[in-house]
C-alpha cells in the first residue's frame, strides 16, 4: 500500500514542481539512517518469497515483522522533522498496534478480502499462514484497525487496506509533494523578475 502514496505523490509533485525541478528536488532526498528502509524492505521480500518453503521461517515471521515495525518507527522518529513523517509514524503505529495484540499478524476481514484472488481467500479461511495476515473473527482484538477496507475497480490496484495504511500514505504523499515542489514558486518568481528587468533595460546612448 505504501507504493500508492509514493506513486500518487510523484505524479502530483511533478505537476506542482515541474519535471525538471521536481526530479532535481527528489534526487536531493537526505534522511537520517536512510539505509534502514531499503534493508527492511529486502528482509520483508525475503520472508514473502521463502516462508512457504520453510516452516522455521514461517513460524518466526511474526516476530520478524514486529521487529521490522519497531525499527521502522525508530527510523521515522529520527526523521520526524521532515514534512509528513509524523503522520507516517502514526499510520505505522496503528498497523503495529493491531498486529502486536493479534500475535504479530494483521487481521483481514472476509468482506474486504472478497475483492482479492479467490485462492488467497481460501487460504485465509483454511487458516494457512499467508505472509503476515489472518482472517478476522470474533476473537480478533482491535478489529477496526485491521485490513477492513476493500479497494477494487475503478481503483487501479485491487487490495484490502487498513486505516493505518491510509494515514501512512497521506503522510508519504505530503512528504513527496512538499519535497518536489519546495522552492518552485520562489524560483519561478525570481525568473519572472529577471525577465521583467531585462525587458525594461534602456538602450545605451551612443
Amino acid at each position: 500500500m505504501v507504493f500508492d502514496g509514493i506513486i500518487i505523490g510523484l505524479i502530483v509533485g511533478l505537476i506542482r514542481g515541474g519535471i525538471r525541478h521536481g526530479l532535481l528536488q527528489f534526487s536531493k532526498i537526505r534522511l537520517k539512517g536512510g539505509w534502514i528502509f531499503p534493508v527492511l524492505l529486502i528482509i520483508q521480500l525475503i520472508i514473502f518469497r521463502f516462508q512457504e518453503n520453510s516452516d522455521i521461517l514461517a513460524a518466526a515471521s511474526s516476530y520478524v515483522f514486529m521487529t521490522i515495525y519497531i525499527v521502522g518507527m525508530l527510523f521515522l522518529w529520527m526523521n520526524r522533522d521532515q514534512r509528513g513523517f509524523g503522520i507516517i509514524l502514526a499510520g505505522v503505529f496503528l498497523n503495529f498496534l493491531v498486529m502486536a495484540v493479534n500475535g504479530g499478524r494483521m487481521p483481514v476481514s472476509l468482506q474486504a478480502a472478497s475483492v482479492l484472488d479467490p485462492y488467497y481467500v481460501d487460504m485465509l479461511k483454511e487458516g494457512a499462514i499467508i505472509t503476515k495476515h489472518f482472517l478476522l473473527d470474533d476473537s480478533t482484538a482491535l478489529p477496526f484497525l485491521g485490513d477492513i477496507i476493500p479497494l477494487s475497480a475503478p481503483y487501479p490496484r485491487t487490495q484490502a487496506i487498513s486505516i493505518g495504511d491510509i494515514v501512512m500514505n497521506i503522510g508519504i504523499f505530503m512528504y513527496i509533494v512538499h519535497l518536489m515542489s519546495n522552492g518552485h514558486r520562489k524560483a519561478s518568481k525570481s525568473s519572472d523578475e529577471q525577465l521583467e528587468t531585462s525587458d525594461h533595460v534602456e538602450p545605451q546612448k551612443v
